[in-house]
């Protein structure tokens, strides 16, 4: 059973459950917690969670790596359709293109949510169990490393309920995947797709034994990521993000940039050091990020 501590912050939200690991405090794990809902989205949980991880990671607190998961039966099951705050209201004044400006500034703050998941300054591991439908795979694309138990079903069903995905599959996925016609069948039926389809065009890195596995999967990754140089995790995720939307050209003068500054680090120092004595290095913890 994984011991856990609360986190500090996990008193300011109501639909998330944060927690610190308590046989290494490097590991923090963020769970959606709606759980009669199958953890469906509704406005109040889809602001935490952009709040939350806007936060987690830049507070000095020595969190490494989080651990994103879904409480109860299922990892999420997507927006939740009876909350009607996710949709234009038709009985507010003016005309079509007037509600739609208005209603525009909505969408991009949802969008904002989940990117603040994939722009979180540390690794975010999702483990994917039960449901993962429409907007829960949003929120899956926006993490580094996705794992899921044998039995999980995705879903890009958006179109199936008369809509387009709108926070981030149809602009994440195909970069994720890297194959385009998977990609657009997928998009374009709805159709659900299981654990192994996931594996095999590569939206998961692994399937776990059985679904009480999972977790404990999850939590080796995160602690593999947390016992190295924070510097150097940073610097990766920062690059990889950076690569993917831009030119090599352009991705090899960002890590040039990066590197000049970050290979005067002493993290270096103290690998060199662990390495030659065979021990573990133990890395200082990053401070927390300056803000006006």
């Amino acid at each position: 059973m994984t011991t856990v501590t609360p986190h500090p912050l996990a008193s300011k939200y109501e639909f998330l459950t944060i927690s610190i690991l308590t046989k290494n405090p490097h590991v923090v794990l963020v769970s959606l917690n709606r759980p009669h809902k199958r953890n469906a989205i509704n406005a109040n949980m889809w602001r935490e969670i952009g709040n939350a991880f806007r936060l987690l990671g830049t507070l000095g607190d020595g969190c490494r790596c989080i651990l994103l998961s879904g409480s109860g039966k299922s990892f999420c099951g997507g927006i939740d359709t009876t909350d009607v705050s996710f949709f234009p209201s038709h009985d507010e004044q003016g005309d079509t293109t007037r509600r739609a400006l208005s209603f525009r500034s909505q969408i991009l703050e949802m969008q904002d949510c989940f990117t603040a998941v994939e722009q979180c300054s540390v690794p975010v591991v999702a483990a994917i169990h039960g449901s993962c439908i429409g907007a829960a795979i949003d929120l899956a694309c926006c993490a580094d490393v996705r794992l899921c138990a044998p039995c999980t079903i995705f879903s890009i069903r958006e179109v199936r309920l008369g809509l387009a995905a709108d926070v981030g599959t149809l602009q994440r996925l195909p970069k994720i995947v890297g194959h385009d016609s998977r990609v657009r069948e997928l998009c374009l039926t709805g159709q659900d797709f299981d654990a192994r389809e996931g594996a095999r065009i590569g939206f998961v890195s692994r399937i776990s034994a059985t679904e009480n596995d999972l977790l404990p999967m999850a939590i080796h990754v995160c602690e593999r990521i947390a016992r190295n140089s924070p510097v150097a995790v940073a610097g990766k995720k920062q690059s990889l993000n950076y690569s993917r939307d831009h030119s090599v050209r352009d991705g090899l003068e960002h890590i040039a940039s990066h590197n000049s500054m970050a290979l005067q680090t002493d993290d270096l120092v103290t690998s060199f050091a662990a390495a030659a004595s065979r021990t573990n290095p133990n890395f200082a913890n990053l401070p927390a990020h300056s803000r006006l």
